[in-house]
């Protein structure tokens, strides 16, 4: 095994109880989605809201072949603006023949900007699906566990890491049959809409489910100067909790009404128990540009392709 950067240390194989420990069912399905990224359902600890990013296709620099890669991101609903989170964690991948977790240990400064650490090359993917210990019946289990948490400013304080139940997620991929939809939402209001602090599309649905884009026409509370977009789960009508974690791959689009250079970012697989998508989508001086073609007149066009691709479960392993 190893790892992309130097400061990051390569743990031998070891026993401990980790704050989340992740399961993904059907690897292979998961590669054939072609998503760069899953990421697991929230977790807590000592206060705060995780999760835990897989990248299974990594480009390690210089390696020439693709790694398994994993971050720890820091969901930023509790931070303020001058709120830094300094962490100390470990990132692994099970043993399941020996029964213990490999991996490294690594630290990052988590704030309102930055609340992805950065990526930890794990084990080659190639290395992965040819392993009996660490891929059992097409499945892999990854765990986190984080060791100490300092928070240099405001509060400038250590915050305890009290020592909890695990957190355990099944991630669960369909090998076929996957559901897609798209919805397009025209606006001939816009400057409308700017002077509103959210603006929410008409629903539609996908999969069963009701689902609406949600836009910040002046950004939200992460940002001062950009468009924020998000995908959110129409939670009006209570689910099942079960049937609410869905799993799925997301784009949203802004359409360039005049040049067709249309501006597009995709999300990996996330579980969907809540929103996701970009606080900073499109700066608002480009965004506003004559020359493009983003806004003409008070025409804005958005567009949602989703596609469900599994689901998601807490319980036992």
């Amino acid at each position: 095994m190893g790892n992309c950067r130097s400061t990051s240390r390569v743990l031998p194989g070891k026993t401990y109880v980790p704050d989340l420990e992740w399961k993904i069912h059907d690897f292979s399905s998961l590669l054939e989605t072609g998503a760069k990224t899953a990421t697991s359902g929230r977790f807590h600890c000592s206060g705060y809201e995780w999760y835990l990013n897989v990248s299974p296709m990594h480009e390690k620099p210089g390696a020439g072949t693709p790694y398994v890669a994993l971050c720890l991101m820091l969901s930023r609903e509790k931070l303020k603006r001058d709120h830094t989170v300094h962490a100390v964690f470990e990132l692994s991948i099970y043993n399941q023949s020996k029964g213990m977790y490999c991996g490294c240990q690594a630290n990052y400064n988590f704030d309102i900007k930055n609340n992805y650490s950065k990526k930890e090359c794990l084990i080659p993917l190639q290395e992965l699906l040819k392993s009996s210990a660490f891929l059992v019946d097409d499945s892999c289990v990854f765990g986190v566990e984080i060791l100490k948490i300092d928070v240099p400013s405001p509060e400038k304080k250590a915050v305890v890491v009290y020592q909890k139940t695990t957190t355990v997620q099944n991630l669960f991929v369909h090998n076929k049959g996957f559901i897609k939809g798209t919805y397009i939402w025209p606006m001939d209001n816009f400057p409308e809409l700017e002077s509103k602090h959210f603006v929410r599309s008409p629903t539609f649905e996908v999969g069963g489910h009701k689902w609406y884009i949600g836009m910040y026409p002046r950004g939200d509370k992460f940002t001062t100067d950009s468009l924020s977009l998000y995908l959110y789960l129409d939670a009006s009508k209570k689910l099942p909790a079960l049937e609410s974690k869905k799993v799925a791959v997301m784009t949203l689009s802004i359409l360039d009404q005049k040049n067709g250079k249309h501006l597009t970012r995709t999300a990996g697989l996330w579980v969907c128990a809540n929103g996701w998508g970009w606080a900073n989508f499109l700066g608002l001086e480009k965004l506003k540009d004559p020359s493009g073609g983003y806004v003409v007149g008070s025409n804005c066009v958005i567009k949602a392709d989703l596609t469900l691709v599994g689901s998601s479960a807490e319980g036992q392993i």
